[in-house]
């Protein structure tokens, strides 16, 4: 049975979930996949850092108070030293669930590049290591035979990207285009129920699907990263954020919304990548009035979507949850997964 040795770098709601889902399903998932999962660092900005190569006791992790710290654990500090721990750790894969900056991908880029470099895997949802520095990161990963998987940075637990390189092989994909971003799309349906902009928004911050700022989510710049993310990925762009034309979903107002809809029609946030025919790419984050027959019309909620415009088929679309603790952590899981795949296929070639 393969083991792996994990490393959580940040140990908010994410890192939480997928540590909870190794230890109620741990045995389970060994059983099943021939895979043992094992935790042996922590960082985190309120606990501090915790280093056992033995294996860290999950069930005394999570029976902490919210005063306590790793302080006094045998291979623990007050604070994160995130930096430290990723160098040092004996893990093999390092699990990057930090804050990271939309701007420069701080500190989550530095943190991958850092574990590349010391030779261990990589998983990570965050996208701003993904969009901004995903090319030279992978770079790096295959300079060091080590592997950088980040399924989640997109629609969260829904597998979009793999689904793209191995359900969709043969296929020639001329364009992506979705609704990335489940708290807008929230906001829309509750503007075309009636409400202004500002009390759907409040909604979604009551019920947890917006941030205290959800700047990000109305006015597009979360879902302009995942459009660099989907065009590089599925389409083989080269891309940067500043590449992608945005507008968010501030400037509609509910009249607009009625009007649509009066119309036949339904507003969503489309994130979209096409190919042209010189082989530039064409990359923007829109509202866009689509008939109630659009594979996206349909889809409503804080529930995200992806259609794949191909050659042979058609539209593809894939729907799931694009958020959630347990749905990101389960993304994680999948590239673990597929990042174990990966070692053992190369062990193979070298037999």
């Amino acid at each position: 049975m393969n083991r792996h040795d994990l490393a959580l770098i940040g140990f908010g709601g994410v890192n939480r979930a997928l540590a909870d889902l190794i230890r109620s399903r741990g045995d389970e998932l060994a059983e099943e996949l021939g895979l043992a999962l094992r935790v042996v660092a922590i960082t985190d900005l309120r606990l501090g850092s915790l280093v056992q190569d033995e294996g860290i006791d999950l069930d005394a992790v999570f029976a902490l108070g919210a005063d306590d710290t790793f302080a006094a654990w045998p291979g623990g500090a007050a604070d994160p030293r995130n930096a430290e721990v990723i160098r040092e750790t004996s893990a093999d894969i390092v699990v990057e669930a930090t804050f990271t900056n939309p701007l420069d991908g701080e500190p989550g880029v530095s943190h991958v590049r850092l574990a590349l470099e010391a030779g261990k895997s990589v998983t990570t949802t965050n996208k701003g290591p993904v969009a901004l520095a995903g090319t030279e990161l992978n770079a790096v990963a295959a300079a060091h035979g080590v592997h950088f998987a980040y399924e989640g940075s997109v629609v969260s637990g829904t597998p979009v990207l793999r689904f793209a390189a191995s359900t969709l092989q043969g296929l020639r994909i001329d364009a992506v285009r979705g609704i990335l971003n489940g708290t807008s799309n929230y906001v829309l349906g509750q503007m075309e129920a009636g409400m202004d902009l500002a009390t759907a928004v409040a909604e979604a911050q009551t019920l947890g699907y917006a941030e205290a700022d959800p700047s990000a989510d109305i006015e597009g710049s979360d879902v302009r990263l995942k459009v660099v993310i989907l065009a590089n990925e599925v389409l083989g762009a080269r891309i940067t954020p500043a590449d992608v034309t945005c507008t968010g979903i501030t400037g509609l107002a509910p009249a607009d919304i009625a009007d649509a809809a009066a119309r036949g029609l339904r507003f969503k946030l489309i994130g979209s990548a096409e190919r042209r025919a010189d082989g530039s790419i064409d990359a923007r984050v829109e509202p866009m009035a689509l008939p109630l027959t659009h594979p996206l019309a349909g889809i409503s909620g804080p529930t995200n979507a992806v259609s794949f415009d191909t050659d042979l088929l058609g539209t593809v679309t894939v729907s799931g949850p694009g958020a959630g603790r347990v749905e990101t952590a389960y993304a994680l899981l999948s590239d673990i997964i597929e990042i174990d795949a990966r070692v053992a296929r190369t062990a193979e070639a070298k037999r």
